[in-house]
């Protein structure tokens, strides 16, 4: 009789084995799965199922898979026991070696029949091996869960199987999705231009002038790009936290009417285009723009181009990076128990000293992540130096000048990539010596019923003293930076108008509603892909997230670091690091709307992974373990108790990752197809045809889209309730 425990190696076991007899092994040729008759699937082609492939095609090097789901069937017959442990790890592993083996062995251009040939009659025929469908996609997940039951029953992650299966499914993911493509493309940097293997190759393209010179400093040449890459990421990182951080506090503990103001503006650049931002504020600081014009007017000085450079990059960044900083920080402050300052206050400490001494310490996990995020969007950051750089050049446009310029050096682009790689995880290293072993935990099993103390006047003047100029500022840039959507030609011709409003989004009635605008065909397939890949890289990250704050296992640290190796990586090198790794077998994905939705997944899980991890040091572990103890499952505990407790973080990571997925451009410029459009590649391509009226009418559209899709996450999602009293006005 079955014990309990193992139902779920009984479930993965069984639901493998139905994949493998039913659903289509190989992908079918428009790249998703079609549910077929009984008699098609088992037709002799590509599109059968695994076992008719192994019946019908003669595809022996199948069979392995199939064995090990049958294996991993009978062991649930077991009790739970360490035998049964060392059964499920050695079918589980051995299946999915077998299955990866055959998939990049057998049908890629060089590997050839070989010995395979001679065991496997038939494979010769099957070097044209498409690649994995979704029956061997499922085969190989049922495998992988079986090795993870394997490692619980013999002892890791304390014998939990939700645990080592979260693990080991969030590990098996990052590998394919992050490692696995971005070291191909990093790999390219130790290949010579003729394509032999050369660890020389790698320094020739590193040692030199253009990268780390510091001419700089003695004024007469200017700094090397890496150079320029690390100061600006330090200076993003550091203003996108105190800005971030300011707004978070005024957001939070006080009352002044800005806080309605702040909640409108504050998210609105992390729902803008990467164009608009950019040209706002050339309209404000570029040679023709009304700063320049009024200085003209006033000073007699005649307009420069101060504006492109560090500078104008560096406040670009700001404006972009600080909504995040804001969210990450939000969710911290909101969660730090009034209790604590209640007891300070209570042994007459005053506000400010209570603030200083108990308040910011305990924010110290949110503006650690901030800055993290904040770094590494900065590194990555390509649109905001392509615009107004100038001759500011950093690592993220050599690399896509690299790879996209006449001198196509793939090589070239993959050294600089690892440059930035090792600045990530320089900083991350750094982020975890700061926060070392520390205690940040405010929110318990406790009741706490207490008012969040007020802003001392101090630090409420320094906020409002630096937020209210902050969001008049952010207002006239979108003010300057959409009046270009309603008037005839911006700079020429200014009569108002919604004539590139009709072109994009027109609609008409002739016996039904017809989208007839332009735009609607690319916002319909950005809305669809980023609706698809919201919610799921929200629940991947927290849950990475969870694993990172709740389980200690080996390996964590590289864990964590893969799960931020995505940010560390500019979005065109992920793009083409997706184009290398998915256009041939056994992961062939390129040219359909799924590889859009991984990249817009693991492009954007970082943010998940960091959010959640500030919320989760906030959360006592007695919480987890009173709900165990009550024996409610590891999963029951996640989804009951502690959920519950991180809906900030929760709205964070959905309104991120959602908003990114609509308005990312450099990781997926590489991916799109005609039938894959997106919106900005769409608005891109407007700007290149000089049509900035409809670019930037549907940047509005865009914008009040979202906007309404992030109000409506906040709503979906809540507030936590922490059993606190309102907030008095003081």
């Amino acid at each position: 009789m079955n014990h309990r425990s193992n139902r779920p190696i009984l479930f993965w076991s069984v639901l493998g084995l139905a994949a493998f007899a039913l659903v289509p092994w190989y992908a079918t040729p428009d790249g998703v799965l079609s549910l077929q008759g009984v008699g098609e699937l088992l037709g002799g082609h590509d599109s059968a199922s695994g076992l008719a492939q192994v019946l019908l095609q003669r595809r022996p090097w199948l069979v392995p898979a199939a064995l090990a789901l049958l294996i991993g069937g009978i062991t649930a017959r077991l009790l739970p026991t360490r035998g049964q442990g060392w059964v499920l790890l050695a079918s589980g592993l051995l299946g999915t070696l077998a299955v990866l083996a055959q998939g990049f062995v057998i049908g890629l251009p060089n590997a050839g029949p070989g010995l395979l040939a001679g065991l496997f009659p038939g494979l010769l025929a099957a070097t044209s091996q498409p690649g994995f469908g979704w029956g061997a996609t499922i085969v190989l997940a049922a495998l992988l869960m079986l090795t993870a039951f394997g490692l619980a029953r013999l002892g890791a992650f304390r014998g939990d199987l939700f645990v080592s299966a979260a693990v080991t499914g969030s590990a098996g993911l990052l590998v394919i999705f992050v490692a696995y493509p971005v070291l191909r493309a990093l790999s390219g940097a130790f290949f010579d231009a003729s394509g032999a293997f050369d660890l020389g190759a790698a320094w020739t393209r590193v040692a030199n002038e253009r990268i780390w010179g510091l001419g700089c400093l003695s004024g007469d040449r200017r700094c090397g790009v890496a150079w320029n890459t690390l100061l600006l990421a330090v200076m993003t990182g550091a203003g996108t936290t105190v800005l971030g951080t300011l707004l978070a506090l005024l957001e939070d503990r006080s009352d002044s009417k800005v806080r309605r103001v702040l909640r409108l503006l504050a998210p609105l650049p992390i729902i803008t285009p990467p164009f608009v931002v950019g040209l706002g504020l050339i309209l404000l600081f570029g040679r023709a723009g009304l700063v320049n014009q009024a200085i003209e007017w006033a000073f007699g000085v005649e307009p420069g181009r101060w504006f492109y450079g560090f500078f104008g990059v560096w406040l670009a960044q700001l404006f972009a990076f600080t909504p995040i900083a804001f969210m990450i920080v939000r969710g911290v402050v909101q969660g730090i128990s009034p209790s604590l300052e209640e007891a300070s206050q209570t042994l007459r400490a005053s506000r400010s000293r209570t603030f200083w001494h108990v308040t910011f310490p305990l924010m110290l996990p949110g503006l650690a992540n901030a800055f993290l995020v904040g770094f590494i969007e900065s590194i990555a950051d390509f649109g905001n130096p392509a615009v107004v750089g100038g001759q500011f050049s950093v690592l993220s446009t050599d690399i896509f000048f690299a790879i996209v310029g006449a001198q196509f050096d793939q090589g070239r682009a993959a050294t600089l990539a690892w440059i930035l790689t090792l600045f990530a995880l320089a900083v991350f290293a750094l982020q975890r010596g700061v926060l070392g072993r520390k205690n940040y935990t405010t929110v318990s099993g406790k009741g706490d019923a207490g008012i969040p103390m007020p802003l001392p006047d101090g630090v409420r003047r320094v906020a409002l003293g630096v937020a209210v100029p902050w969001l008049v500022f952010t207002l006239v840039v979108y003010v300057f930076a959409f009046s270009g959507g309603f008037v005839q030609t911006w700079g020429r011709d200014h009569t108002p108008t919604l004539a590139h409003f009709r072109t994009a989004f027109d609609v008409g009635f002739d016996g039904g509603w017809q989208w007839v605008g332009i735009a609607w065909p690319s916002l319909f397939t950005t809305v669809k892909l980023a609706a698809v890949a919201a919610p799921l890289t929200a629940a991947l990250g927290l849950l990475i997230a969870w694993l990172l704050s709740r389980m200690t296992f080996r390996g964590q640290s590289a864990f964590e670091f893969s799960a931020l190796m995505a940010f560390a990586i500019p979005g065109t090198v992920l793009g083409v690091s997706y184009i290398l790794a998915f256009n041939v077998p056994p992961f062939e994905l390129t040219g359909t709307g799924l590889i859009i939705v991984l990249c817009f997944i693991f492009r954007n899980l970082p943010v998940g992974v960091r959010a959640g991890s500030a919320a989760f040091r906030q959360l006592d572990k007695s919480l987890d373990e009173a709900s165990l103890m009550l024996r409610a499952s590891t999963a029951r505990t996640l989804w009951s108790v502690v959920l519950p407790l991180l809906k900030p973080a929760v709205a964070a990571a959905l309104i991120y990752s959602f908003v990114r997925s609509m308005t990312t451009v450099s990781a997926v410029i590489f991916l799109v197809t005609a039938e894959t459009e997106l919106s900005t590649t769409f608005i891109i391509g407007r700007v290149g045809q000089g049509d900035y009226g409809v670019a930037l009418a549907y940047s509005t559209v865009l914008i009040l889209f979202m906007a309404l899709a992030t109000a409506a996450i906040q709503v979906l999602v809540g507030d936590r309730k922490l059993g606190r009293r309102a907030q008095p006005a003081h």
